[in-house]
């Protein structure tokens, strides 16, 4: 990605213009004109821009009446064309929509036009009018305000896709879990019934709670995490899970995450002392078969150490799979590199990918960010200096590897000896 997304401004006005109207005649046409565009801008209705060095190269525009939005427009420098900026821009501005509480997106085209295609992709339907699309936003009113009170949202529908290596675990949790849940119907013709509790297990960094939102964005379902640490503040910590559960189950579809569930489900000891978890884990394990019995839901829990659970906890009849997510291996991290480096040639991701080897996904962004703080820091130190001095923009390999260098890898040897032991005594799917 080479561009910046954010929001207009008004210092843009004097570009979007240019952009919309040098692109007209490119395909990028609208059945608002630009008089129209520049009315909503002035007005401060919802836009978001595109920047590259400092030079605006798209911009994407709506205007809002009631719970209906209509994408204005669409524009992009002709050289930046086919890039995947379109996509990006509409992500942006549909983000700012369903903020605003929007409850359905149109985008109104004058003709059949290549836009088409990607508004279908992005999840628009064509109305039998002219080239009209629309997509609708669920959860509005007092469905959106109980989202609200459980501390949920709606992600952006594009985490699924940037889930970058771990390609072995996102084929196995798109084909177990993410598959039977969007095609429901396609499923039972099969006899298979989509899956309504998984626990996703491994090392620390490794992408579980990256893997259960990009669950949810797949699935286009509101995403609820219920945190351990805060229900406990309630000061009953069963009774608050019981709380979050009956909320919950006001929600037409929802993925709800617990992250760190040995905190509230580990083995339990005999016999029972006061005020242990005996009580809190035995809520959770009479919470889970009535969860279980709607459709369109998905509990997600993620654990370190999936050891500490309490076996009952683990059973086939409440949780589905038990799916072990690991540190990338070689293609993976080479993958994860090739994102944060923008797939840059002068970069040499082979070195960088046996540098980090136990590199878990969050190890390799901490790099990548230490790496790209000390290119900038380096660029600012060349202000004032003559065009010819200026050292090449970005950071080089050299700069990764000192990053790598000073990180220390989450995850020890010991720790992978015990997740492949983890493995081999609960792994499930």
């Amino acid at each position: 990605m080479n561009w910046l997304i954010h929001d207009y401004r008004e210092s843009d006005l004097a570009a979007v213009v240019h952009l919309i109207d040098t692109t007209a005649e490119l395909g990028q046409e609208s059945v608002f004109s630009l008089a129209e565009c520049i009315g909503a801008l002035t007005s401060r209705q919802p836009a978001v821009v595109a920047v590259h060095q400092g030079v605006p190269i798209g911009a994407a525009l709506a205007c809002v009446a009631g719970e209906r939005a209509w994408v204005m427009r669409i524009a992009i420098s002709s050289v930046w064309r086919g890039r995947g900026l379109a996509s990006a821009l509409l992500v942006e501005l549909e983000r700012r929509l369903v903020a605003a509480r929007v409850g359905r997106i149109a985008y109104v085209l004058p003709e059949e036009d290549l836009l088409g295609e990607g508004l279908l992709n992005a999840g628009y339907t064509r109305q039998p009018a002219v080239a009209y699309f629309e997509k609708v936003e669920p959860l509005h009113g007092p469905a959106a305000s109980l989202l609200e009170d459980l501390g949920g949202r709606f992600l952006p529908s594009d985490l699924w896709a940037k889930v970058a290596g771990m390609e072995a675990e996102k084929d196995l949790i798109e084909r177990r879990v993410v598959l039977p849940l969007a095609e429901p119907e396609r499923a039972a013709r099969h006899g298979v019934r989509p899956p309504r509790a998984v626990a996703l297990f491994g090392p620390p960094g490794t992408g579980k709670t990256t893997f259960a939102r990009g669950i949810a964005s797949k699935l286009g379902w509101p995403f609820v995490e219920l945190l351990p640490s805060r229900l406990a503040d309630e000061g009953n910590l069963a009774a608050a899970l019981r709380s979050a559960f009956a909320r919950i189950a006001e929600l037409e579809r929802v993925l709800v995450f617990i992250d760190e569930v040995e905190e509230i489900a580990p083995v339990r000891t005999e016999p029972a002392q006061p005020g242990g978890m005996h009580g809190v884990t035995n809520e959770l394990l009479k919470l889970i078969p009535g969860f279980r019995e709607r459709d369109e839901r998905l509990l997600v829990c993620a654990t370190n150490s999936i050891r500490s659970l309490d076996p009952a906890f683990l059973r086939p009849g409440r949780f589905d799979y038990l799916i072990p997510i690991g540190t990338p291996d070689t293609a993976a991290r080479a993958a994860i590199w090739s994102r944060y480096t923008d797939g840059r040639a002068d970069v040499d991701v082979t070195v960088l990918v046996a540098a980090s080897e136990l590199f878990t996904p969050a190890d390799i962004e901490h790099a990548a960010r230490i790496a790209a703080q000390s290119a900038f820091e380096r660029d600012l130190e060349t202000i004032g200096i003559g065009a010819g001095d200026q050292r090449a923009l970005g950071a080089s390999t050299e700069d990764y590897l000192a990053a790598v260098a000073q990180c220390r890898p989450t995850v020890t040897p010991e720790m992978i000896d015990q997740f492949g032991a983890d493995i081999t005594a609960h792994a499930r799917f």
